[in-house]
Parts: structure tokens; C-alpha cells; sequence
């Protein structure tokens, strides 16, 4: 057993020289596969670089109302993103939302990266995430659309050991940066490479023609504007806990409520609400667990770095340690997830994520050693990458022919959505109990929210038990 962990991590660390090829041999797309892992990189240095230097980012600028809105912002504009690039890449082809996507990520990192204030670097990010929401969705779709299904578990890893890297690189480099420079860099370095990402994924992707042309424009709008209401309302429910008055954040949560179901019935799949097992349990299942473990993290290197005043560089070492088992977590499934008791491998990595967030809730309040962080997510980042990567595979297989573009929608929609709301909620948890009891019970508190969520999650699980053996989809 050790000896297989220590292969499966080892071959997750190095994806270019072995699995990279692996796929290339059988999808006869290098150029493909290249351009998909660079991009992937490319932005795995943003996603895993602003947990590590936001600490920093407030010590700077204040504002610790908006610390958990600089992630929330992201998430909901994400949903417009992957709602509009997933069906327009259906409809004419995935190339120009991929291309608007990476111009306005580009400007959302610029924005944050001349930022006077915490407003200015949530305006920032509410660009970055409508462009990160479109290249996440062409990324699923181009898995989905250009290779076969033998391939596509393979890719999923690929995908995921991409970020091992950034990974295991980029935290400590951002919190040097932020340490001996400016934490502005971290934004401001990231922009060169996205023109290079994208040039490399050009001619591949003018080869991946629309699926579904007779598609009209006036159903495009229509996707866009259950989008638009969707983030509106989902930000309606997340501004209710800083109301400041019971009247106000009465009426938010009112009409959030009101606002969110018509466009969750029609933008994921049918049975999402209730879990009902097959499609919409899965669906329910990643939004679950993107919030549990996405809200958590949003305050480990907060919790190491400020609570514990261990600097930027110890906080990072914990989004690195999960990065990297991630990756080993996605090769775990992509071995076992073909075979039965899908459901029960699923339920086990949300177990693990239960396990690692109850490490972290214990860290800011505690005399564990500050290490003990990055171990803690190491764990979560095993069971992320084992319950996210599965469930992802299992939606894209149950999929039909040429609805590719809109099963990918509905899995980033799921995590944006749950990341929003679990970022938020844990802001607004943070920012409210501070005032009262400080920083670091604060942190334990909100922390401790998203192991209930957790818990939820592995309930859902086990009514997903009988959908999920069951899903076979495209073979």
C-alpha cells in the first residue's frame, strides 16, 4: 500500500514526461494536450497565489469586511462565465469564449495588481472569475469534445496534475513575493503568460466545430440572464450577514431565496435541489463539497499567517501540501473509479475532507504546531481529488452527444456556486465574529461550519449509492 501511494504521487508530479505522452500517443493531439496543461498551469499559479498573499493584501490595505468577498466576487462572476462559455461553445464552437475568457482574466489580474483599495482588488477579481468561469467550462468541454472516453479519465488526471507544480512552487514563491516585493506582483507576473497559453490551444480548438449550430442566440441570452440572476441572488444571500440590521438582512435573504431557484432549475440538471440520485445528486454533491472545502481553505494561510504570525511563506506550504494529493487523489480515481462502489470511493474522500478541515479549525485555537496545517490539507486535498474528480467524470460520461458544452456548464456551475457561497459565508462568519471573541476563534468558527457541510456531503453520498454504480453513460 505505501509503495502504490508513493507511485501515485510520484506519477502525479511528473505528468509531462509520462502521462502527457500517454495521452498524446492515444489522442494524436499533442499540440492539444500541451496548450490544455499550460493553461491549466497558468492559472493554477493565480488560484493558488491569492490565498497566499491576501493576508498580506488586508495588513496593506484593510478592509477585513471584503476579505472573504475577494473570493466570494470571483465565484459568483464565474457562474456567468461558465454559463455562457459552456453553451456557446455548443453553439458555435469553443474558440472565441475561450479567447474572450483569457482577455478578460488577463484584465482582471491587472486591475487587482494596481489596486488602491480591498474595493478595488474585489473589482478586480469580479473580471478575473467572468474570465476564469469561461476557461474553466472550454477546458471540461475540450476534454469532453476531443478525446475518446478511454482517454477522458486519463485527461481529467492530467488536468488535475497540472496544479502540482504551481502547487508545490507556487505558494512559497507568492508569499517570498509578498515578503520581499509586494504582494501586487503576484497578480501583475501572471499576465505575460496567458497570451503564450493561448496560442498554443488556437489551431487545436478551430478543429472542435460547434455541436449543436442550430442553436439560436435568443437561448443564449436567456442562459446569460439566468447567470446574471443567479449571482445577483446568491450575492443577495451572502450580503445578508453583513446587513448590520435584522431588517435588512431579513429582506436580502428574502429575496435571494426568491431569486435563486428559477435559475437553478433551469441551469442544472433536473433533481439538483432535492439530490435526487443519478445526475442532479452528483451535481449537488460537488456544489456541497466545492463549498466545504474551497470556504475552509480560504483561511488556512489567514489562520498560519496572521493568527499564528508563522508569515506568508508557512501559510502557503498548506495550499501546496493539498495540491499536490489532489493530483495523487484524481490518479486514485483514475484507477478505481471504473470499477464498482463509486459511491462509496466518493463518500470516502469527502470523509477525508471532514478530517482535514477539523485539523485547520483546531489550528488558529490550539498549540499544535503550526505545520500541522499544511499536513491537515494535505489529507482534505487527498479526498478533493478523489470525490471532485469522480463525480466530474461521472457527469461528462452520463452527458449525450453534443451537450458536452452544457454538462461542463452545469459541473462549473456546481463549484462556483458552492465556492461562492462557501467563501462568503465563512467571510462573513470571520468578519462579523471578530468584533466579538478576535481573529482566531473566529477562524475556528467558520471553519467548523464547513465541517458541517462536509458532514451533509457524506450524507448526500449515501443516497447517491444506487444512481451512481449505475452511471454509465457513454462507454
Amino acid at each position: 500500500m505505501a509503495r502504490t501511494a508513493t507511485r501515485l504521487s510520484c506519477t502525479a508530479a511528473f505528468p509531462s514526461i509520462h502521462v502527457v505522452q500517454q495521452a498524446d500517443r492515444r489522442s494524436g493531439s499533442r499540440l492539444l494536450t500541451g496548450g490544455l496543461v499550460f493553461m491549466v498551469t497558468a492559472t493554477a499559479f493565480e488560484g493558488l497565489a491569492v490565498p497566499t498573499v491576501l493576508p498580506a493584501a488586508l495588513e496593506e490595505l484593510g478592509g477585513l469586511p471584503l476579505y472573504g468577498w475577494a473570493f466570494a466576487a470571483f465565484w459568483l462572476t464565474n457562474l456567468i462565465g461558465i454559463t455562457v462559455a459552456g453553451h456557446e461553445a455548443d453553439r458555435r464552437g469553443p474558440l472565441a469564449p475561450f479567447l474572450a475568457g483569457v482577455t478578460l482574466f488577463a484584465v482582471g489580474l491587472g486591475v487587482a495588481a494596481v489596486a488602491p483599495s480591498m474595493a478595488w482588488v474585489v473589482a478586480g477579481r469580479v473580471i478575473q472569475g467572468l474570465g476564469a468561469g469561461a476557461i474553466a467550462s472550454i477546458i471540461y468541454v475540450v476534454i469532453a469534445r476531443g478525446y475518446s472516453t478511454a482517454e477522458q479519465p486519463r485527461m481529467i488526471a492530467v488536468i488535475s496534475s497540472a496544479w502540482v507544480l504551481p502547487g508545490i512552487i507556487g505558494p512559497a514563491a507568492a508569499g517570498y513575493v509578498a515578503q520581499e516585493l509586494s504582494w501586487r506582483w503576484a497578480f501583475a507576473a501572471l499576465v505575460p503568460l496567458l497570451p503564450l497559453a493561448a496560442l498554443l490551444l488556437v489551431g487545436p480548438m478551430r478543429r472542435l466545430a460547434a455541436a449543436a449550430p442550430s442553436a439560436g442566440p435568443s437561448g443564449a441570452a436567456r442562459r446569460m440572464l439566468d447567470a446574471v440572476q443567479l449571482a445577483i441572488a446568491a450575492g443577495l444571500l451572502l450580503a445578508a450577514g453583513g446587513a448590520g440590521h435584522p431588517a435588512l438582512s431579513a429582506a436580502a435573504v428574502l429575496a435571494g431565496g426568491v431569486l435563486i431557484v428559477r435559475p437553478l432549475q433551469r441551469l442544472l440538471p433536473g433533481g439538483t435541489l432535492r439530490a435526487r440520485p443519478g445526475q442532479g445528486a452528483i451535481t449537488a454533491l460537488i456544489a456541497l463539497v466545492s463549498a466545504a472545502f474551497f470556504g475552509a481553505e480560504a483561511f488556512v494561510p489567514l489562520s498560519v499567517s496572521s493568527v499564528r504570525g508563522a508569515g506568508t511563506i508557512v501559510g502557503g506550504l498548506s495550499l501546496a501540501a493539498a495540491a499536490v494529493t489532489w493530483a495523487a487523489g484524481s490518479w486514485v480515481q483514475a484507477r478505481l473509479g471504473d470499477r464498482s462502489h463509486r459511491g462509496g470511493l466518493v463518500a470516502g474522500g469527502v470523509a477525508l475532507i471532514g478530517v482535514g478541515i477539523a485539523i485547520e479549525a483546531a489550528v488558529p485555537v490550539s498549540s499544535l504546531p503550526v505545520y500541522a496545517a499544511a499536513a491537515g490539507w494535505a489529507v482534505a486535498g487527498l479526498g478533493m481529488g478523489i470525490s471532485y474528480s469522480l463525480a466530474t467524470l461521472l457527469i461528462i460520461r452520463s452527458a449525450p452527444t453534443g451537450e458536452e458544452g452544457a454538462a461542463s456548464a452545469s459541473i462549473q456551475l456546481a463549484e462556483a456556486l458552492g465556492i461562492a457561497l462557501g467563501t462568503g459565508l465563512a467571510g462573513s462568519i470571520v468578519a462579523i465574529a471578530t468584533a466579538r471573541v478576535g481573529l482566531a476563534p473566529a477562524i475556528a468558527v467558520a471553519e467548523l461550519l464547513m465541517l458541517v457541510l462536509a458532514g451533509i456531503t457524506i450524507a448526500i453520498c449515501g443516497r447517491l449509492l444506487p444512481g451512481v454504480d449505475t452511471l454509465n453513460g457513454k462507454r
